[in-house]
């Protein structure tokens, strides 16, 4: 039975653009189109709504998410030191639960008997629109055009595009797959699929390039409670969009976040991606000399194993599990001595710590300085050596025998 009424998570890029058209004429049905304002920029949203209902969307629903994406979903991967493969920040994976649970809020809001979305079969964000469905909305039937169209290639795309008059700004000339948000933005596609390509100059959009960033270095101060950053250079800033706005001012400035990567998708197959999170960098990296000052050894290391599986899980879409929730509670415990204020040098690209402070530090000057204070005892450490070392003596002697 083919669905009445279908929500599509609209972005107003090539993909979406053409979903319009097509569900109208494969399924007959009434679109409403659904976006999402998580930070992408004015220019991406210019238009939206007025592009949508002239392409054939009955109804079309833009919300400003960027403060709930920030507080409710960034805040908590910064809080679990969440990096995929070493590199990557996370910035596509973590917003798609948000879009993805705004969609289906809409889709219910408006009696939608179906969700649809512009994923790729081959991409990741397939499995992360489609594992939020279902845990938020399972009856509704979910159509994606890219599993079901002839449609191969973003050429394809565009020339389907162009025949119905579908206005878009991807040509066969500037063929890259971006996405952007307040966190980051990504550059997919082109001369970029080939590992052995550099990435071209021209793909970079948000950063200076490091050999143009100013001669000087910036000293910048980051203010955290509880694991959430809440100040720069000694002053809060009323909300946490302003905050991360002026962090990505500062490091896009001094050439901070540009990754090149090869990545394993989720689905199997590795792809090339480059990707620029400047403010996203700088609080991470704040955030790690921080909870170095602040939290224990066995919990510092223990928290370092379980960022990995947080990282994973976010990656590939498992946002809406209760695995997410508790490792969230963990990481909630952890953060609550994570409270002070780290000092970055920025030049050039690179990140220096300067200087971290915190009331809840658990460096102690009389302990690890050089000068032998009355609070270590050195005789300690010949008992701790021997007992340590037994097992390695025994089997020390077990090979002479």
């Amino acid at each position: 039975m083919k669905p009445k009424k279908v929500a599509l998570a609209y972005s107003g890029g090539l993909d979406t653009s053409i979903i319009i058209p097509w569900l109208k004429e494969n399924y007959q049905c009434d679109v409403v189109a659904v976006c999402g304002d998580v930070g992408q920029g004015g220019d991406e949203l210019a238009g939206l709504e007025e592009k949508a209902l002239k392409t054939g969307a009955s109804e079309v629903h833009v919300a400003d998410l960027r403060e709930e994406f920030i507080t409710q979903y960034l805040w908590r991967v910064v809080r679990a030191g969440g990096v995929y493969e070493h590199k990557y920040l996370l910035g596509t994976s973590i917003a798609r639960p948000l879009l993805a649970k705004r969609q289906v809020e809409v889709a219910l809001e408006t009696g939608c008997d179906a969700l649809a979305h512009g994923c790729t079969g081959k991409g990741n964000d397939q499995v992360r629109f489609e594992l939020t469905y279902k845990a938020l909305a399972p009856h509704l039937a979910v159509i994606a055009p890219w599993r079901e169209w002839d449609i191969v290639s973003r050429e394809d795309a565009i020339a389907y595009a162009a025949k119905r008059n579908v206005p878009i700004s991807a040509s066969t000339t500037k063929i890259y797959s971006r996405d952007r948000n307040i966190w980051h933005i990504s550059h997919e596609g082109g001369a970029l699929e080939d590992p052995a390509n550099a990435a071209p100059d021209d793909i970079w959009m948000l950063t200076k390039s490091p050999k143009d960033a100013p001669d000087r270095p910036r000293e910048v101060t980051i203010g955290f409670e509880k694991g959430v950053p809440v100040s720069i250079d000694g002053e809060r800033t009323p909300t946490a969009l302003e905050l991360l706005e002026e962090l990505n001012r500062i490091g896009s400035e001094h050439g901070i976040g540009r990754i090149d990567l090869v990545e394993n998708r989720f689905v199997g197959m590795k792809s090339r991606g480059c990707y620029e999170t400047p403010g996203g960098t700088l609080i991470m990296a704040a955030h790690r000399e921080l909870e170095a000052l602040t939290l224990d050894k066995n919990t510092l290391h223990y928290k370092q194993r379980l960022a990995l599986d947080y990282a994973e899980m976010v990656y590939n879409g498992l946002w809406f599990t209760p695995l997410r929730e508790a490792l969230d509670a963990f990481f909630e415990v952890t953060a609550q001595s994570t409270t002070g204020e780290v000092t970055l040098r920025l030049y050039k690209g690179n990140i220096d710590p300067v200087s971290r402070k915190s009331a809840y530090s658990l460096y102690s000057l009389d302990i690890a300085s050089f000068t032998m204070g009355s609070s270590y005892d050195q005789k300690d450490a010949l008992g701790f050596i021997n007992l340590i070392g037994l097992p390695i003596k025994v089997r020390a002697g077990l090979k002479k025998r």
